[in-house]
């Protein structure tokens, strides 16, 4: 493999690691599975879920998703160790927001990935969530609520 490609899968495994973090933030619950290969699988064990497939990731993850009142999940970089078609790499997380039960969260995990080149460029094949830090003190602050048809909608 060439420098220039070596380059070009490290730079599109990072836009994959990018879109699925915005996918989730913008709940684009379509373009959340499509990251995955239609095998892909998506482990959290702290909270005993395994989501198999791109139609369980996808009704999963909205599910999940529509137990929090705000969510933000800030992605870092962290490796990636190429070996041809496939490729390993961990991502790292912090996250804070506030359940619709009134529970908040902040938490700073690793995603611990196995990525596979397709037709359709880079996919996940499986993506587990370790949290290293888990802090349930009710948050401070608050999420503003959009206005019906507001920007920030979109």
């Amino acid at each position: 493999m060439s420098d220039i490609q070596t380059i070009a899968d490290r730079f599109e495994i990072e836009v994959l690691r990018g879109e699925f973090t915005d996918a989730g933030m913008m709940r684009d619950y379509d373009r959340f599975a499509s990251l995955f290969t239609p095998d892909g699988v998506v482990r959290i064990p702290d909270i005993n879920v395994e989501f198999v497939s791109r139609e369980e990731i996808r009704a999963g993850i909205e599910r999940l998703q529509g137990l929090w009142d705000y969510f933000v999940q800030t992605a870092h970089p962290g490796t990636i160790q190429l070996e041809g078609d496939t490729a390993v790499g961990r991502a790292y997380i912090a996250e804070f927001g506030r359940m619709r039960d009134g529970s908040s969260h902040l938490n700073y995990a690793v995603y611990h990935d196995r990525y596979q080149r397709t037709s359709d460029g880079w996919k996940f094949t499986e993506r587990v969530y370790e949290v290293r830090y888990l802090d349930t003190t009710p948050l401070a602050g608050s999420a503003p609520h959009a206005a019906p048809g507001s920007m920030r909608e979109s």
